[in-house]
């Protein structure tokens, strides 16, 4: 069984101050069409209309309208209107309903990683504008300095969304199934907040398959998305010590004057990795000397988040990677097995070298994807007040803890995240120490007005590579000439 592993601390351990950690990280269900439903009933240019994301729509959609009227938007008719699952294609229809100059969605869920881009195209309203001195002083006060600067113009420091929660992936695992292979619950302590290698925990993984009725390890996403570029791999990649352009310090630019470096071994013997883990045979692109083969299902090459979580709880994995709102979904499911916290737990992210060993500044070690998403003001809205109240709804500790509560939305205030409320959240308390972990170790996305382009290219290639389509390190040649193009042309 593993020991204690000293590589799992916080990435600003490193020569990236926590400073420079803070500010650079801001800057960082069935799919259903923005023109499709809206929640409750017939939209109506009075309702005040929310794009939101189409899995908490549907699982708690009721429970989002009601906290949202106990908290100060009881006045307001509000509906809310799911986006596609896909993450990219809700990024895209959002900029074609703005670029159209539609009057809704009034607000619109954004992902932390599109929402500068917006704002340097001058699609969104400026809340600094439309808010309060007094809520802007409690954005200034409250929030994770990291995602309010996620959500500010960078030159002038004008505030365009308010943060709804921060996200940062953990490894799931089913403990009924551990515990077949001889795991117990000192294991799962440690597991809790000691990251382990990838070779242990690949290790540990095929141990509990062989003694469980699982059919493989892992279940994760890796279709063609954003969600694999910004995320999946972005973690894979780092914890093996690579980055797209650099390392830490160079993520968010300047375009067209940082390195590219995917054609470097360690983003090649990442890729490497992952096609092991889907391989049926080992092969001249294969690492089975140090990983077991066929620990993935070939199938994540074509998915997405919801299929890694019906996987775990359908009883068919081991393991998944996936954000915090898969624990509550899964423990509070009517589907799949009846799972609750002692049969579920989670860990930090794996990681191949520490950060001492990492090539790129920046990177190594555990390593989770960080995500969040905040609320934006539709510049065209005919119901701005009345959008500006749920706004104001969404800023109160109790909105934020009951969306904990219902759904796994961590708190995006650092007082939350610490209180007794929050740890007494079930089955989300039980989690805590996990989650802060994650947080502790979160890598941003690249994001800058040319990542959507970057990002569609990074997916493919990556996804190709470990399908076994192209070779690793093919991939990641092209890749780099890609990227390059790109850059250059800004």
């Amino acid at each position: 069984m593993p020991g204690k592993h000293s590589q799992g601390r916080s990435r600003t351990d490193s020569n990236v101050s926590r400073r420079t950690f803070v500010k650079a990280a801001g800057a960082g269900g069935a799919a259903v069409g923005l023109a499709g439903c809206i929640y409750g009933s017939e939209t109506s240019e009075d309702a005040v209309v929310w794009g939101i994301d189409p899995t908490a729509e549907e699982a708690v959609g009721d429970e989002i309208l009601d906290l949202l009227a106990e908290n100060g938007a009881d006045g307001v008719d509000v509906r809310l209107q799911p986006g596609d699952e896909d993450t990219g294609d809700r990024r895209d229809a959002y900029t074609n309903l703005l670029q159209a100059e539609e009057t809704q969605p009034d607000l619109f869920l954004m992902d932390n990683g599109w929402v500068n881009v917006f704002i340097q195209r001058g699609q969104i309203a400026n809340l600094s504008d439309e808010l309060d001195d007094e809520d802007l002083s409690q954005v200034d006060d409250e929030y994770f300095e990291s995602f309010t600067e996620t959500a500010r113009d960078p030159d002038s420091g004008d505030l365009y969304g308010i943060p709804i929660f921060p996200d940062y992936p953990t490894m799931q695992y089913r403990k009924d199934y551990a515990r077949e292979a001889g795991y117990d619950d000192e294991d799962f302590d440690e597991w809790a907040t000691e990251p382990m290698t990838w070779s242990e925990w690949a290790e540990v993984t095929e141990e509990i398959v062989e003694a469980s009725d699982a059919e493989y390890g892992l279940a994760t996403q890796w279709d063609q998305y954003e969600g694999t570029a910004c995320c999946t791999w972005n973690e894979v990649m780092s914890s093996f010590g690579g980055a797209y352009f650099g390392g830490f310090d160079t993520l968010f630019g300047p375009v067209g004057d940082r390195d590219v470096t995917v054609d470097e071994p360690e983003f090649v013997e990442g890729l490497e990795m992952m096609r092991t883990f889907v391989a049926e045979e080992a092969d001249e692109h294969t690492l089975e000397d140090e990983y077991p083969l066929g620990l993935a299902t070939s199938n994540i090459t074509s998915w997405q988040e919801e299929d890694a979580r019906e996987a775990i709880l359908e009883g068919d994995a081991v393991m998944q990677r996936n954000w915090p709102y898969t624990i509550n979904s899964n423990l509070e499911s009517d589907e799949g097995d009846d799972l609750t916290v002692d049969d579920y737990g989670a860990m930090p992210m794996p990681y191949a070298v520490s950060q001492d060993e990492a090539a790129q500044p920046g990177t190594g070690g555990s390593t989770s994807a960080l995500g969040g998403w905040h609320i934006v003001l539709n510049p065209n809205s005919e119901n701005k007040e009345e959008a500006l109240e749920v706004i104001r709804a969404t800023m109160t500790d109790e909105f934020n803890l009951g969306m904990f509560d219902l759904f796994g939305w961590i708190p995006p205030k650092p007082h939350l995240f610490e209180t007794e409320e929050a740890e007494q959240v079930e089955p989300m308390g039980n989690y805590i120490d996990t989650l802060r972990v994650a947080g502790e170790n979160a890598m941003p996305r690249p994001v800058t007005t040319v990542w959507s382009n970057q990002s569609s290219r990074i997916a493919e290639e990556v996804n190709l590579a470990v399908a076994g389509d192209k070779s690793p390190a093919d991939a990641a040649a092209d890749l780099q000439g890609a990227l390059e193009d790109i850059e250059e042309q800004g």
